[in-house]
């Protein structure tokens, strides 16, 4: 059989499959060493590929976290909107229906999206050493987009005035950090499911206290 129809008789996606294979061996080992650790000797191993290969794909391990990043704060994202829209598309009670929006928004994340979540916790414990168009990537397609629909749901309630929230936007940061603030911290055992519920529940009453709509300001002239 002839080169060119052994490579007419490939199996189609294969290029598609080694890439696959890069990527999320690439996943691991950046989650788990950090960028400027990490090999692309490593990188090999993990995906089960040769690092010529992982070069016929990438010209070099900074083009290649962008990807990886990208894609994966990308299915990240998607999960996260995806609560957003489910829980909060009608609201009933405002601080029970934030409470669970923010268990359902935390529980998923630390077990399907473990790897994308500590890969996360690398970026911040050395963003000095990454090259700046993988954060901006990184924050474009994941965060920003997440909160920008946060913050459409926000701008909603406050104009049915469920909410006191002038900037829809500044109030989405705030509360995704106290919402966030139940995830495990960097180097640190995840809290129990009853302490994340706890710190839940106190950040939307925190949240709620700053912009509840339905909750009155003492007129101190008159005390």
């Amino acid at each position: 059989m002839t080169s060119d129809n052994r490579a007419r008789r490939r199996p189609p996606g294969g290029l598609a499959d080694k890439r696959r294979a890069i990527l999320a061996g690439a996943l691991t080992v950046f989650a788990r060493d950090g960028y400027t650790r990490a090999g692309i000797d490593a990188i090999a191993a993990a995906a089960g590929v040769s690092t010529r290969t992982i070069y016929n794909h990438f010209a070099d391990k900074a083009e290649l976290f962008q990807t990886v990043i990208k894609e994966s704060a990308g299915r990240a994202a998607d999960a996260q909107i995806a609560i957003i829209d489910r829980h909060l598309h009608k609201i009933t009670d405002l601080e029970a229906d934030l409470v669970e929006f923010g268990r359902a928004l935390t529980a998923p994340m630390a077990t399907e999206h473990a790897e994308h979540f500590a890969l996360v916790r690398q970026v911040n414990a050395e963003a000095g050493h990454i090259p700046q168009a993988a954060i901006d990537a990184w924050q474009e397609i994941g965060p920003r987009r997440v909160l920008r629909r946060l913050a459409e749901h926000l701008r909603q309630w406050t104009a049915g005035g469920l909410l006191h929230a002038d900037d829809p936007e500044r109030a989405a940061v705030q509360l995704m950090l106290l919402i966030s603030a139940a995830g495990p911290p960097h180097h640190a055992p995840a809290p129990s499911r009853r302490e994340a519920d706890q710190v839940i529940a106190s950040g939307v009453h925190v949240f709620l206290y700053g912009y509840g709509a339905d909750r009155l300001i003492p007129d101190e002239s008159q005390g």
